[in-house]
């Protein structure tokens, strides 16, 4: 099984890492070529282009300024302790066992606009590069074209025969995986409460519980699509009627 999420735009600098294990990510020539992309653009600009504040222009102006390769543990930190959004609440890797740590490593993949696609250990220097933004590199007009089929490629080339890949990553970020390409099948679960009577998608509530969904297929060693309909955290329950071959609604 593999697993694909979003990263986050909030970042967490601070809090120390549990392990001292870390990887290499796959396409960090790829990430320089768009860091010296960044690199040329004042903070007015990136903030224009990312429709960010004055204060988070100039903030992403110096990290674009500071990002360098080679990364080492002493400039750089493990991707899943980096994120720290809704869906990084719910995973919250920072207390999960030392012996799910090869699990966690073999099956999450976080896609991302400057590194394409990133395991949990590999390290990343800080940076805002929203995968819809229309960032013109070379004869690509944005990201999208930019990656073109190398995640798709990426996420193949990892998956073994009978292996399932659950899309557990936002809209905006799946759009860089090529799903026809794909050679397994994929299943995508949506998370729905009940709000004024009626089910809804609370986008707060929803990512929490796809960082809840990877905590679960960790925690309990699932590898089929079959098992994922055991997911019961945050009080959430499969929900037959509403579900399909290849998407799986969770209610609550």
């Amino acid at each position: 099984m593999k697993i694909v999420i979003s990263p986050a735009k909030s970042l967490d600098l601070e809090t120390p890492i549990p392990t001292s294990r870390y990887s290499d990510a796959q396409f960090l020539e790829d990430s320089q070529k768009l860091s010296e992309v960044l690199r040329k653009k004042s903070p007015k600009k990136l903030s224009e282009l990312m429709s960010i504040s004055e204060n988070l222009g100039e903030l992403n102006w110096q990290r674009n300024q500071d990002w360098s390769l080679p990364f080492t543990k002493e400039n750089a930190r493990q991707a899943v302790y980096m994120f720290k959004g809704d869906v990084y609440l719910g995973l919250d890797a920072y207390t999960i066992p030392e012996e799910k740590l090869d699990q966690l490593q073999d099956k999450l993949r976080i896609l991302s606009g400057l590194y394409g696609i990133l395991k949990p250990f590999d390290l990343m220097q800080a940076y805002r590069l929203e995968m819809g933004t229309k960032l013109k590199v070379g004869r690509n007009d944005n990201l999208y074209q930019f990656w073109d089929n190398k995640v798709t490629e990426a996420i193949n080339a990892e998956l073994e025969e009978g292996e399932v890949l659950v899309n557990l990553a936002s809209t905006e970020y799946y759009k860089v995986v090529k799903p026809k390409l794909i050679n397994a099948p994929i299943i995508t679960p949506h998370f729905k409460d009940y709000k004024n009577g009626k089910l809804k998608i609370i986008s707060f509530f929803a990512k929490k519980a796809r960082g809840m969904m990877v905590r679960y297929i960790i925690d309990n060693d699932i590898n089929d699509a079959e098992s994922l309909k055991g997911f019961n955290y945050g009080n959430y329950e499969y929900n037959e009627e509403l579900s399909s071959e290849s998407e799986f609604v969770f209610v609550r």
